[in-house]
């Protein structure tokens, strides 16, 4: 009977341990400061891992092969020897591709305005329903962020539930006075990240991501019903308007995604379909059209 108890309690943690959604890989660097002892540098870092891989940011439990890997990079670039950090971030996150070993990325932004208060030694608490610190809020909004962009490659708009749950972060943050949860803050920001995902005129994008992933990388390795896919689904991007082309949902993910779609593409044997692909991406992507030059080349 002790036996038998005993395991069911193992069942059960080993249970929690695997619920979370992340596992985030942390990496925290201090190049210009030389006030912060590496003793500090190395708990705030593990405090912040911790934070991420051990909170859970749904209703969902997720096997350890099911995390989704990401990556935050932050750098400090003052202390003021108190609790007060001015820091920026660089954010990163990717999916694995079906029946492969390839990761594709989903997110890769920065983030300028990653400042913060923290007093050595204490928890990050975590709450979606109250502002508890700017730290706290940070790394709940991207963890929201990078959870929606993985149900959307999953699932046709699957992704809307946890931009949700990011805006509510946002509201609740706007209190504060630190950059980055306003509109007025600047055009690319926060704010304005996850205004783009939830307005519907950028619809047509998200339904990509899911096309691109679920229906065109998952499917590469049985045959080229993927790189067809693909191809198919690029048109709908042409109906965003052109106006908004340069907003930071469709910059960003274009900026990360541009030489992985170009990779694909260019293993295409059918010339005019990528000629095609470079005609429609270069009228949709503008910005990184060097990148899919290749597709013209034989």
């Amino acid at each position: 009977m002790i036996k038998r108890i005993i395991c069911l309690l193992l069942f059960i943690g080993f249970g929690k341990l695997q619920a979370q959604e992340l596992n985030a890989r942390v990496q925290l660097l201090a190049p210009q400061v030389s006030n912060i002892s590496k003793p500090t540098l190395d708990a705030l870092q593990r405090t912040i891992r911790d934070f991420l891989n051990n909170n859970k940011f749904s209703n969902e439990s997720y096997k350890a092969q099911e995390r989704i890997d990401c990556n935050f990079i932050i750098t400090i670039n003052s202390w003021d020897g108190g609790s007060g950090y001015t820091a920026e971030a660089q954010i990163q996150s990717s999916r694995p591709v079906f029946n492969s070993s390839y990761n594709s990325t989903l997110l890769n932004i920065s983030d300028k305005n990653f400042d913060f208060s923290y007093n050595d030694g204490s928890t990050i608490d975590f709450s979606d329903q109250n502002y508890i610190s700017n730290i706290s809020a940070l790394l709940s909004y991207y963890a929201y962020t990078i959870i929606g962009l993985d149900k959307d490659s999953f699932s046709k708009m699957g992704g809307t539930p946890y931009y949700k749950k990011a805006q509510n972060i946002i509201n609740l943050a706007q209190s504060s006075n630190n950059s980055g949860w306003k509109a007025v803050d600047g055009l690319r920001n926060r704010f304005w990240f996850n205004e783009n995902v939830l307005n519907p005129i950028f619809s047509e994008l998200r339904s990509f991501i899911y096309n691109y992933h679920r229906n065109g990388l998952d499917q590469l390795t049985d045959n080229d019903k993927g790189l067809t896919q693909i191809i198919a689904a690029l048109p709908a991007l042409q109906q965003m308007d052109k106006q908004k082309l340069g907003s930071i949902f469709p910059n960003v993910y274009f900026a990360s995604k541009a030489e992985e779609i170009t990779n694909i593409l260019a293993k295409s044997n059918n010339t005019q379909e990528r000629i095609k692909a470079y005609n429609m991406l270069a009228e949709i992507d503008p910005a990184n059209i060097g990148k899919y030059e290749a597709l013209k080349r034989n």
